[in-house]
């Protein structure tokens, strides 16, 4: 029992580190070729959620398809952005763009081929995606997408902009 107590104790040590963490410096490009470091993403002191995808993966395409449905009422209520980190390799960047013009997905999308940021941020899985509070710290992190589980996200939002 002593075990499994400490154990529990740690691992609430680790989730409340790597929840209030900064992020990390990484140079991204953006769909015209822009240069991005990671570490000054913000959204002008609001909230704002990052998402790891790729072009193959059905849960992040539902996913951001289920964000998009609702993005234009999230943003009118929260000020809210999405920040879509693609990590489709060199072979596959060229999918990018098509798909999102293709859904119309306003959301800033930066193209990360080697993977750097998504292994600086500890995602294993995608879908992955990140709440980031106004003042730049994560404030919840999570893999996988359920039908409905935007509405997690959202809730989270709206809680850190009252």
């Amino acid at each position: 029992m002593k075990h499994l107590r400490f154990l529990l104790a740690l691992m609430l040590i680790m989730v409340c580190t790597t929840v209030s963490a900064q992020l990390p410096s990484v140079m991204l490009k953006t769909l015209d070729g822009k240069t991005v470091d990671t570490s000054k993403l913000n959204n002008n002191g609001k909230p704002f959620i990052i998402s790891f995808f790729a072009t193959w993966c059905k849960p992040c395409n539902r996913e951001l398809k289920a964000i998009h449905e609702q993005y234009a009422e999230w943003q009118e209520e929260t000020g809210v952005k999405v920040i879509a980190i693609s990590i489709d390799q060199a072979q596959n960047i060229n999918k990018v763009k098509p798909l999102v013009d293709s859904e119309e997905w306003e959301y800033e999308i930066l193209l990360d081929p080697n993977s750097e940021f998504r292994r600086a941020m500890g995602v294993q899985m995608i879908p992955h995606v990140f709440i980031i509070g106004g003042d730049g710290t994560i404030v919840e992190s999570r893999s996988g997408y359920t039908d409905g589980g935007e509405n997690h996200l959202i809730e989270k939002v709206r809680e850190l902009v009252k």
